[in-house]
C-alpha cells in the first residue's frame, strides 16, 4: 500500500508538527502538515479563514487537503486537530499507520496556553478544550493504530515510541 509512512492525529498542541519533523528526519522522508497546506491554498491564516468564510468552509478545505495528502505523500503526515470530524476523512484513514498523540488538559495549558489565536478556543478556552476533546477523543481512537501519550515526555521520546510501535527502522542516526 502506498501513502504516508505515519499519519499523526491529535489535539492542538499535542506535538504533531514537532514529532512529525523528528520522525521525518529519522526516516529520511519529508513531513507534511495539512493545516499548512490549507494556509498555502487559501493564502491566509486559518484564524482568518474561520472569520472570513466560517468553519464549514474551513472544514471543506481541510477534507480536500487531507484527501490530497493521503493520495500524494509518502512521508510523515500531520493532520489538523479537527480533521477526524469528517466521516470521509476517517474512512480514508482506515488501514493507514495512524498515531494518536494524546495529552490532557494540564499539558495543553502548558503547551498552547489556551490563549493563543485558536478560533475554537476563543471563549472559555479550558471548557472549550474539554468539550472538543470529549467530541474528538473517540474519533482519534477510532482511526488510530497506536495511541501515544505525550504527557511529560520529550518529542524524541514520543518519536522513539512511535517508531517501535509501528516497527519502523530509522535511516538516520538518532540524536544523543
Amino acid at each position: 500500500m502506498t501513502g504516508p509512512a505515519v499519519v499523526l492525529v491529535g489535539p492542538m498542541g499535542a506535538g504533531k508538527s514537532t514529532v512529525g519533523a523528528i520522525l521525518a528526519q529519522r526516516l529520511g522522508v519529508t513531513c507534511r502538515d495539512t493545516d499548512q497546506d490549507i494556509v498555502e491554498t487559501a493564502g491566509k491564516p486559518i484564524s482568518e479563514i474561520f472569520l472570513d468564510e466560517g468553519e464549514p468552509h474551513f472544514r471543506e478545505l481541510e477534507r480536500a487537503a487531507v484527501r490530497a495528502a493521503l493520495a500524494e505523500h509518502t512521508g510523515i503526515l500531520a493532520l489538523g486537530g479537527g480533521a477526524v470530524l469528517a466521516e470521509e476523512t476517517r474512512a480514508l484513514l482506515a488501514g493507514q499507520p495512524v498515531v494518536f498523540l494524546e495529552m490532557g488538559l494540564s499539558e495543553a495549558v502548558k503547551r498552547v496556553g489556551l490563549d493563543a489565536p485558536r478560533p475554537l478556543l476563543v471563549i472559555n478556552p479550558r471548557q472549550q478544550w474539554r468539550k472538543l476533546m470529549a467530541e474528538r477523543r473517540p474519533l482519534y481512537t477510532e482511526v488510530a493504530r497506536v495511541v501515544v501519550s505525550t504527557e511529560d515526555r520529550t518529542p524524541d521520546e514520543v518519536a522513539d515510541e512511535i517508531l517501535a510501535a509501528l516497527e519502523l527502522q530509522p535511516t538516520q542516526p538518532e540524536k544523543q
